[in-house]
């Protein structure tokens, strides 16, 4: 585990999209992780911990 994915779990902690746009760029994941961050926080934050650990 490297220091940017250490990085982006901590951004993954605080502001999901963020992380998982600096993952994967802006693409599906991203906005489906935007409208679970809205809509419940702690799905998008589960889901943006997913996507950074899973690259």
């Amino acid at each position: 585990m490297d220091s940017t994915k250490i990085f982006q779990l901590i951004i993954a902690f605080f502001i999901p999209p963020l992380a998982v746009y600096m993952a994967r760029g802006w693409g599906q994941e991203c906005k489906l992780n935007l409208i679970l961050t809205i809509l419940i926080f702690i799905p998008g934050m589960l889901h943006a911990f997913w996507i950074v650990m899973k690259d």
